[in-house]
Order: C-alpha cells, then structure tokens, then sequence
C-alpha cells in the first residue's frame, strides 16, 4: 500500500464511521516502534506503522486508523481527545475502535528470554538480556542460566 492509498483510506473510514472530512495529512512512518499509529495535533497528522499491515493485516490497520480518527476529530472540534477522557472513550465505542493495538508477532518473538537457577531452578521470564556474571537468583543467590 502507497501513501496516497493510506491517505484515501483514511478519508474513506473517515467519511464512513464519523460522518465528517479528514482533511489532515496521513502517511507511513517506518520508526514507529511499539505503537501502531499516533496522531501529530500540532501538524494534524496521522502517521501510522506499516509493520502492522504487513504482519497482522487489513483489519488491525483499520481499527488503527478508527483510533487515530478517535483523537483527531475530537482535537478539531475542541473537545478532550486523550485516552483518559471520557469523550474519547465513548467515541471509541460508538466507531467500535480499539483501544490499543495488538503485539505484533515480531516483537513477541524477542519478548521471551529465560533464566534458570543452578541450584534451586527457579525460572525468569525476562524481556530484556542480562549480564549473567552481575546478577543472581534472588531466592538461593545461586547463579543464573540463559535457557532461551
């Protein structure tokens, strides 16, 4: 998908689920990490992950842009569009948008790093790696094995 087809997607659902024009930008932004979209209030901008279409598909990326649309129309009209307020959350209900967007199976991946204790093979489940020389088990102090 191009950006001029995200752009007129964006239009299209906007046209459809809030019954009102988008006149923002909307693009792909390929260092987005751990999000799936986010809306720019100061440019009227949506960008959006392209990791999501490729991976999980149409469907996530358009509940990804019914969110984005959630705190932009809001934004335009002057009422609260942070995910605290309810103003947004009900919108969100009325579009049925998700509040958050799901792990992308990539990322999933790399979330899984084991530990084992030698000698009371107690197990963490960490998402980051470890410097195994620097740090012990905290139930035995015994020292710690990469299993995964």
């Amino acid at each position: 998908m191009e950006q001029q087809e995200l752009q007129k997607l964006v239009e299209y659902t906007s046209i459809k689920y809030f019954d009102k024009p988008f006149v923002g930008h909307a693009c792909f932004n390929k260092r987005l990490r751990t999000t799936g979209g986010r809306y720019i209030p100061s440019k009227r901008t949506i960008e959006i992950n392209p990791k999501y279409l490729t991976e999980l598909g149409e469907e996530e990326l358009f509940g990804i842009i019914k969110h984005e649309l959630c705190h932009y129309h809001p934004h335009v009209e002057g009422h609260p569009y942070h995910h605290r307020s309810k103003y947004f959350r009900a919108l969100l209900q009325k579009v049925n948008a998700p509040r958050f967007c799901q792990v992308l199976p990539s990322e999933a991946e790399k979330r899984n790093i084991i530990y084992k204790c030698v000698n009371c093979n107690m197990t963490y489940k960490r998402k980051r790696r470890i410097n195994l020389n620097r740090y012990r088990c905290g139930k035995c102090k015994g020292q710690l094995k990469l299993i995964n």
